[in-house]
């Protein structure tokens, strides 16, 4: 039963993911069919985080009256509905609507699945838990793609992901009751995790801040890199936008292999020590990067950024029961959430403005600032948590 729920947990995860290239990828081609501008894709994206925050911050309040089985179904519902409504849209003013649920279902459903794995799974399974998540984001493209190269039908993308989307819900509408049970086991243990911490009592407790600031260093930063990169490769190495666009990739690359052997690791190494020397490895990547050195060696480092970064998102949210308490965990990881969303929406617009002014080589000079000031935030954590266990 273990085995089956956690399929259907990673199966969501990677669902999560799934949408979050679609809009960049089908851009180019479907903004001339519904006769929009290139720059009304930020406003949809800007609507879709704004919307992503504000759910995750009410995630908690969610959970403690639905659970997580149904929180997790009704924002897959609401994500494949939105997608299928992008098949058909002709009005940008549509699209402008259905990014309100696109958004508030994506928030939701990473704040739910993300809690359940840390309270009831060991540390491996978060990390490949957020390792689907690269999947489903890897995926998305390949399939609209494939759609774009037969006639540049950007409609039929978004009906499959949206189709394939709403199988996901299918099968987490029939495991309703196994979720219930492993929920119901959970407050067998302890009746007071039927108590409610509010954003408000969350925020009160030592280090709770300054892991909001480690999640926004970390997930700003992965949203510059994916943004960024290929344009810094373009104007700082002289590479071609293809070539650009594949070496970018191998970001991507690295925080999945990342994932997965960071989950072995996670059987020996603590959270502690897992987002310690990712952030090292990171940085030395980083590193790397801010040199003068041929594009194949940067490619390389990027990689190695990818591959150091990959176990912090993923080691932060798993080791939030243990640091913060049980109960107040779908509290401050629905904080830790709606930081890190702030950080993907924020980071990665004042980055532009800062290479435009000085150049792409600022884009890994931040991305290194970014790290740095995570390590240190993630270090104030532990000492806060040493201090509470005193």
């Amino acid at each position: 039963m273990v085995t089956l729920l956690l399929i259907i947990i990673y199966l969501a995860f990677m669902g999560l993911g799934l949408p979050d290239a679609l809009l960049g990828s089908a851009w180019p081609i479907m903004q001339h069919d519904i006769g929009a501008t290139t720059e009304m894709a930020g406003y949809i994206s800007l609507i879709v985080s704004f919307c992503t925050v504000i759910s995750s911050l009410f995630a908690s309040r969610l959970l403690h009256r639905y659970g997580t089985g149904k929180v997790t179904l009704v924002s897959i519902l609401s994500t494949a509905i939105a997608l299928l409504g992008f098949s058909i849209s002709s009005d940008f003013i549509f699209l402008i609507l259905l990014a309100i649920p696109l958004g508030l279902g994506a928030g939701s459903v990473d704040a739910a699945l993300s809690n359940y794995v840390a309270v009831h799974f060991k540390a491996k399974h978060m990390n490949w838990l957020h390792c689907f998540w690269g999947i489903g984001a890897f995926t998305g493209p390949i399939i609209m793609s494939f759609w774009l190269n037969r006639d540049n039908n950007w409609r039929a993308g978004y009906v499959t992901v949206g189709l394939l989307l709403l199988t996901i819900a299918m099968i987490l509408l029939a495991s309703l009751s196994l979720w219930k049970i492993f929920e119901k086991e959970s407050i067998e243990e302890g009746s007071d995790e039927e108590k409610l911490i509010s954003n408000r009592e969350a925020l009160r407790i030592p280090g709770v801040k300054i892991s909001m600031v480690t999640m926004l260093c970390y997930n700003g930063s992965e949203a510059a890199a994916g943004l960024w990169m290929a344009s810094f490769f373009i104007g700082n190495k002289g590479v071609s936008p293809g070539t650009a666009a594949a070496l970018s990739s191998l970001f991507y690359i690295g925080i999945i292999i990342g994932r997965i052997i960071s989950g072995f690791l996670s059987t020996n190494v603590s959270s502690k020590n897992l987002i310690r020397y990712g952030g090292i490895v990171g940085c030395f990547g980083l590193l790397i990067l801010v040199m003068p050195v041929h594009y194949w060696i940067s490619a390389g480092a990027l990689f190695i950024v990818g591959l150091g970064g990959a176990p912090i998102y993923p080691s932060i949210v798993h080791s939030t029961p243990e640091r913060f308490g049980k109960i107040a965990s779908p509290s401050v990881i629905g904080l830790a959430m709606a930081s890190a969303y702030t950080g993907s929406t924020l980071i990665p617009s004042l980055m532009g403005i800062f290479a435009s002014q000085l150049g792409m080589i600022m884009v890994p000079v931040i991305l290194l600032i970014l790290f740095s000031i995570m390590l240190v935030s993630s270090e104030m954590v532990n000492i806060a948590y040493k201090r509470k266990v005193r």
